[in-house]
């Protein structure tokens, strides 16, 4: 599938890398660029407990409207830095994780980019925004670290496998990044896989016959941390991307991630583009 349509999840403040990630990918492609900037409920300590004032939740609405229209213009002007097609969009984020008006923002797109929360110019919500994106959108995510260059070159690229359904959603959602890749390494983290005979070669050869330069590589979990394990792979190869499936378990009906997801999450060196 091709990547036509992209969305990005636009920070409120800061160097803005998702954004200027985003752009770049949508020149790359020719593809049409959506920003889309939040507008998150005011966070009011004690709120349930004592009475909080009318005004002071107007205000602080008011707020957070502007916040995300300050955010919305410097998008605006990175697109036209780049020299893309683009529009920009403010929708609410409701406190609770109320987030169905940004899932179907992101209905007719084909990739979203979501920053890493900024611990400098931290969101109240943005953890919640990136599980509810990857849990209930149905699209692939790319998720930019907040240190490092934003620009992403595509050369080298890791693909985590362990014959899981969500590995094989996330290899097919990357194929179009794949194909451009100048190398793409396998990386199996133990020999313990579902579907038999020899360990990634069924999804080698499926990626050979796209094109891509592909290599397997199975690493041992000395450690017994499988997101260190990827870390160091990645580190290892040189990529600049990897991609991998998203995990996660249901709790009171709501999806969170699983510990190997929000551990290479919260230590992600490179973009990391997940699906599910």
């Amino acid at each position: 599938m091709a990547i036509r349509d992209i969305s990005v999840i636009i920070d409120n403040a800061g160097s803005q890398p998702a954004a200027v990630a985003a752009a770049e990918l949508a020149r790359r492609f020719d593809a049409h660029l959506v920003g889309i900037a939040l507008a998150y409920d005011p966070v009011v300590p004690g709120y349930g407990v004592a009475p909080v004032p009318a005004d002071f939740m107007v205000e602080a609405r008011e707020r957070a409207i502007d916040e995300a229209k300050v955010a919305a213009s410097a998008f605006g002007a990175i697109a036209e830095r780049a020299g893309i097609a683009a529009e920009t969009r403010i929708t609410d984020v409701l406190t609770g994780g109320g987030l169905d008006g940004l899932v179907a923002q992101l209905h007719f797109s084909d990739l979203v980019v979501i920053g890493q929360d900024d611990a400098d110019h931290s969101e109240p919500m943005r953890d919640a925004v990136i599980e509810g994106v990857l849990f209930n959108a149905g699209l692939p995510a790319l998720l930019i670290p907040r240190k490092g260059a934003p620009t992403i070159p595509l050369d080298r690229v890791v693909v985590a496998w362990d014959g899981s359904t969500t590995a094989a959603k996330a290899v097919r959602a990357a194929m179009p990044v794949l194909e451009r890749a100048k190398a793409v390494d396998v990386v199996i983290v133990g020999e313990d896989l579902p579907e038999g005979g020899e360990p990634g070669a069924d999804v080698a050869a499926h990626l050979a016959r796209h094109g891509v330069p592909v290599t397997i590589r199975t690493v041992a979990d000395t450690a017994g941390d499988i997101a260190a394990t990827l870390r160091q792979a990645v580190l290892e190869s040189g990529a600049d991307l990897l991609v991998m499936g998203g995990y996660g378990h249901s709790r009171l009906r709501e999806w969170v991630f699983g510990g190997v997801t929000r551990s290479m999450l919260d230590t992600m060196t490179v973009p990391v583009l997940m699906a599910r």
